[in-house]
């Protein structure tokens, strides 16, 4: 493909994410100005507020100020009024991450990755600048570099990522594929590590975002009563609860994380001295929010045995990664050679490291502040989450990559056997039946065709 498509192609990508980014939070908005307001809307306040939103999604903290009639009304402490909101709703993150991984594939596969990532973050970067100096909001500000050097990461780095593994996994020139030539050359399996760990961990966390959402799942469905009771409490019309349930949905993504932070074992807070993890809950007073409903006021030492599905995610990477780790030279004198230990040492710590550094990543974005006072440390701590989930997957894949492996099939096949080789294989000569029955043998020497008399 011609360099210029790739590169138009690549600002079509990033200006579609961002249009539709602004587009999920522009719209609805539009509905509560129409419908919730009416006559008293202030239509020149629909744009700054859709643009904080997405900012907001794309992991950019607001500095909130409640104004003071809101304040005189709600009875809430002047202390309060001023805080930091920095608890992002990743539906928007994820798409906006997704869609750029998305651009880098397909600028890799067009053989120009360099000039498709870095058109996207450029345009992508551009619209996230005149967004910034366009989205001036009183109640919810930002600062300028962080409205602008964030959003861009978001976008940037997944492409960038996704861009070198096809790079790696598919291309047959350029300076990614002789790095790749020369790595996969070298003796003794340790041209086969790099892919095999990166595939390793990135199975891991793959797998641990399906089990978070999987216990999230879980979790709605049997605290179904007290999330619907959370609602009526709430005393919101129709167009409300239809705001509040698109709210929690961008959230899903977050309670994902959450979900998967409590099967590794740390669990997370909602607030300054709380914890919910399978070894005890300590919630305080929950906020009412109807997905926070899903929180269990109580745990059962059951629980525990969930960090065990980390450590099988772990058995399963290292699983795959034995089973491709081959034999780098034939006629290996013993298994050692074939499969030796080093490697595998390597691939095991470099899949558990790996897969403990994306899952403290995913718990740093999934954590942050909601409000004032002790609501200002809600999430997972991605320290313990990472050495947890780094422990655990470690011992998996050390089960599986560093125990001793039997001979191959093919080895068993070309030993020969000793019993068969003892075997008197000397075909047997069937006597004459007609000199049997000259010398009255018997049937029995006759051969199985003779005559009985």
């Amino acid at each position: 493909m011609h360099r210029l498509i790739v590169v138009i192609l690549a600002a079509v990508d990033a200006a579609i994410a961002v249009a539709v980014g602004i587009a999920a939070t522009l719209a609805p908005l539009t509905l509560v100005w129409v419908f919730g307001l009416g006559g008293d809307a202030d239509w020149g306040a629909l744009w700054p507020a859709s643009a904080t939103i997405w900012q907001f999604g794309n992991l950019v903290p607001l500095a909130v100020t409640l104004p003071a009639d809101y304040l005189a009304a709600t009875g809430i402490d002047p202390a309060a009024a001023s805080f930091t909101l920095s608890l992002a709703p990743l539906a928007f993150a994820s798409f906006t991450g997704v869609f750029a991984a998305r651009s880098g594939v397909r600028a890799s596969q067009a053989d120009a990755w360099g000039w498709g990532v870095a058109t996207g973050a450029a345009v992508y970067a551009a619209l996230a600048t005149l967004i910034a100096l366009t989205s001036g909001n009183d109640a919810a500000t930002v600062t300028l570099w962080q409205a602008i050097l964030v959003p861009v990461l978001v976008f940037a780095l997944p492409a960038l990522v996704a861009a070198i593994a096809t790079e790696w996994r598919e291309a047959g020139s350029g300076v990614i594929a002789r790095v790749r030539d020369r790595v996969e050359a070298a003796p003794h399996g340790w041209g086969l590590a790099p892919a095999l760990t990166v595939q390793g961990a990135a199975t891991v966390v793959v797998g641990l975002i399906g089990l978070g959402a999987l216990l999230t799942a879980v979790a709605l469905f049997a605290s179904g009563g007290e999330v619907v009771a959370l609602y009526e409490a709430g005393n919101v019309d129709g167009l409300g609860a239809t705001m509040l349930t698109l709210a929690q949905l961008a959230y899903l993504p977050t309670a994902v994380v959450w979900g998967m932070s409590f099967i590794a074992g740390p669990g997370f807070s909602i607030g300054t001295g709380t914890t919910v993890s399978p070894a005890g809950t300590q919630a305080g007073v929950v906020p009412g929010i109807p997905l926070l409903g899903a929180v269990p006021d109580s745990t059962t030492s059951w629980l525990l045995l969930l960090a065990l599905l980390p450590v099988a995610l772990g058995a399963l990477a290292g699983w795959f990664a034995r089973s491709r780790l081959v034999a780098p030279a034939a006629g290996a004198p013993d298994a050692e050679a074939e499969d030796p230990i080093a490697a595998r040492l390597a691939i095991a710590a470099g899949i558990s490291v790996l897969a403990a550094s994306g899952a403290a990543l995913l718990a740093f974005v999934a954590s942050g502040s909601i409000g004032p006072g002790s609501l200002a440390a809600v999430g997972p701590s991605p320290g313990p989450v990472a050495l947890a989930v780094g422990l655990e997957v470690a011992l998996g894949a050390g089960i599986l990559l560093l125990s001793p492996r039997g001979k191959s099939r093919e080895r068993r096949q070309e030993q020969p056997d000793p019993v068969a080789d003892d075997r008197d294989t000397t075909p047997v000569e069937q006597p004459d039946p007609d000199l049997a029955e000259t010398l009255d043998l018997g049937p029995r020497l006759r051969g199985p065709d003779a005559p009985v008399d």
